[in-house]
């Protein structure tokens, strides 16, 4: 008879413990997945005058070398991905490693469908040598909206609009 008591508690708690896990599955937000974004025909030049003036290497005081990198973003997914991330290695003529150990260098604030260009600007210590040898460079990033922001507005993001230009 008490066996067959616990064994009625036992199976109650497991079915509710079951519908609640299941129920909360079911109501929990789902979790973005990171969107891996390819980066193709990587090159690289000095930057302006006015955007190297008196640039140092990060950390430090030390003067530096301004460049700027750019590439086109391939985004093969089916929605627009923001804030990805760019991680890859930078190494001077020597072969020594110009972000050391720093594999992320910068982010692409909004990546539309397709392949879309972009740049990112780089400090390189002055002691070292161009040219430098872009590899393994890769971004992702989340796919529409992160956090409290709410929608993508892709006029955001287009330094061409019209309400960026006024």
């Amino acid at each position: 008879m008490k066996l067959m008591q616990r064994w009625r508690q036992l199976s109650r708690v497991l079915l509710i413990g079951l519908f609640l896990m299941v129920w909360g599955t079911v109501l929990s937000p789902s979790a973005q997945a990171l969107t891996p974004i390819a980066l193709k025909d990587l090159s690289y030049h000095e930057c302006s005058e006015s955007l190297s003036q008196g640039i140092v290497t990060p950390g430090s005081m030390n003067p530096a070398n301004c460049f700027i990198v750019t590439g086109t973003a391939v985004n093969a997914s089916a929605r627009p991905v923001v804030d990805a991330d760019i991680f890859g290695r930078i190494f001077d003529a020597d072969n020594n490693p110009v972000m050391q150990n720093r594999n992320r260098l910068g982010s692409i604030p909004y990546v539309p469908l397709g392949e879309s260009a972009f740049e990112l600007r780089i400090s390189v210590p002055d002691k070292m040598r161009p040219p430098l040898r872009l590899e393994n460079f890769k971004a992702s990033g989340f796919a529409g909206s992160v956090g409290q922001f709410g929608n993508i507005d892709e006029a955001e993001f287009d330094e061409f609009s019209e309400d960026t230009l006024e």
